[in-house]
């Protein structure tokens, strides 16, 4: 039976809890969003209505979001930056999934940075 720190897959698990922590900051800043982004993208594809001004009541939780999801980001960009164990370079296991658990990393984190940055030129689309 393998434990958890094997490498399974081509897949470390520092990279997986990594990935499961870029998931988590993606979810919490799209939470952190809903009351300026979603409304919206919402009236951009076409969906209209009186109810989108109750997304205005996810308000108040926007700032504990916000600190997830900048903690998840700082948690998992240090997994994914911080100096790697020596690889087995038989398999190259390490060679492949890091940098591009890292690319991965550094998209959502530009995505994030646009989402969370999004309230300051939402003026300029309403």
């Amino acid at each position: 039976m393998a434990s958890s720190d094997s490498i399974t897959d081509g897949v470390s698990g520092t990279e997986r809890k990594a990935g499961r922590l870029v998931a988590l900051a993606l979810l919490a800043s799209l939470l952190a969003s809903t009351c300026c982004v979603l409304p919206l993208v919402l009236v951009l594809v076409g969906i209209t209505g009186a109810w989108m001004s109750t997304l205005v009541a996810m308000k108040p939780i926007t700032p504990y979001a916000i600190a997830v999801t900048l903690a998840a980001l700082g948690w998992s960009g240090w997994l994914l930056f911080k100096p790697a164990p020596a690889c087995d370079l038989a398999d190259g296991s390490c060679a492949t999934t890091r940098p591009a658990m890292r690319r991965v990393f550094l998209a959502c984190a530009l995505f994030i940075a646009l989402l969370l940055s999004f309230p300051l030129f939402a003026p300029l689309f309403y």
